[in-house]
């Protein structure tokens, strides 16, 4: 239903909005959200370009959320990449459907405009706080977006 580029997306600002307010590296958060790290360069420019992700160049530098979990929609981050496309007119040109949807499309549409308001309502902070399931992006018990500190006591 998404496009791989959202789905890249919503993995990267899901892995910084845990790693707030610390910077992240592409390649940390290439390895972390496991998407090539060429596309995601591609993907975080258009988050930088919508102001959702804040990118500092030079030693130390990384990628950081601007804006914080609970005020970013996941809507935004959709938008911001492959933004979901609303069915105004027929899709096949048809003059006697104009902008009269058939039923096919009317039902689409609703269906997308149903998807559209949820992740309006939705926030990143929502989706990082809910239980009952896994994590997102974790494989394993552990938290997989903090490194582990080496035991000093050996």
């Amino acid at each position: 239903m998404f496009s791989q580029t959202v789905e890249y997306a919503l993995r990267a600002v899901t892995h910084l909005a845990y790693m707030q307010p610390k910077l992240c590296s592409t390649s940390q958060l290439a390895k972390k959200t496991q998407v090539p790290p060429a596309y995601l360069s591609k993907v975080l420019q258009a988050l930088v370009r919508a102001g959702i992700v804040h990118s500092q160049r030079g030693v130390g530098g990384g990628m950081t959320l601007i804006t914080k979990a609970d005020e970013l929609a996941i809507l935004d981050v959709v938008n911001a990449v492959d933004p979901l496309k609303r069915i105004h007119k027929c899709p096949l040109g048809l003059k006697a459907h104009g902008e009269n949807l058939c039923p096919l499309h009317r039902n689409v549409d609703d269906a997308i405009g149903v998807l559209e308001e949820k992740f309006r309502n939705t926030t990143l902070a929502d989706i990082l706080a809910e239980t009952g399931g896994s994590m997102p992006l974790c494989n394993s018990d552990s938290d997989p977006f903090i490194e582990p500190v080496p035991d000093s006591d050996n």
